[in-house]
């Protein structure tokens, strides 16, 4: 992984560059690389928090590699980036916590991530994971981040099960026997759901630590 920095729309913003090179391939929720297919790169860009660009794809594709992958944005510090591994699987993920929401909201209620707050509030998780998986494992695996990433913030006290924009790339090699599971009870599947776990919890007491505050804001 790279870390890099550029100057935009007044701002210092980092962001971070995972080259798997070939062989791989992803299934992501990202606006870049969505869906499932060939990936020889993640890229998850920091913009600042009162983005209104209209071109979000050339935006990303401005900065991103030649060749087939995956790329996200975010309004988090990407530079405060955590990592974990478990057993062979990789996790880095950007978090912010501005607004943590339930995925069941009552219909008709206002969108919190609309309140006029200038705090970043995305969580973007990529993992890489050395063995070759079905289509069906891919769906189960990003299943199992989502689920990871919901156990942390419960036990670290935030009420909510993520964001309203959050974004997940899940990578994979592309040869070699596929596994038929990614399910947190699997052998993958729970080396991905620790180290997501991991990183995501570690990421989320950075948000509540910083500038010396205590609180989920």
């Amino acid at each position: 992984m790279e870390l890099s920095h550029r100057e935009e729309d007044g701002a210092r913003l980092a962001s971070l560059l995972w080259e798997f090179g070939p062989g791989w391939r992803a299934i992501s929720s990202a606006m870049v690389g969505g869906g499932i297919g060939p990936a020889r790169w993640a890229l998850n860009a920091q913009v600042i928090g009162g983005y209104s660009r209209m071109d979000p794809v050339e935006h990303l594709l401005e900065m991103a590699p030649r060749g087939p992958g995956v790329g996200m944005l975010t309004a988090a510090s990407v530079d405060r980036f955590t990592t974990a591994t478990d057993g062979g699987v990789e996790a880095a993920a950007t978090v912010g916590l501005r607004v943590p929401t339930w995925a069941a909201a009552p219909d008709g209620v206002p969108d919190p991530e609309l309140a006029p707050m200038h705090l970043p509030g995305t969580i973007n998780i990529i993992v890489a994971v050395p063995v070759a998986m079905t289509d069906a494992a891919l769906v189960n695996a990003v299943m199992t981040v989502t689920e990871a990433k919901t156990q942390a913030l419960a036990e670290e006290g935030f009420p909510g099960t993520g964001t309203a924009s959050d974004a997940v790339c899940v990578a994979v090699r592309e040869e070699g026997p596929r596994e038929l599971f990614g399910g947190p009870r699997s052998t993958w599947g729970a080396r991905v759901a620790r180290a997501v776990h991991d990183a995501v919890r570690r990421g989320a007491r950075d948000w509540m630590n910083r500038d010396g505050s205590t609180t989920s804001g």
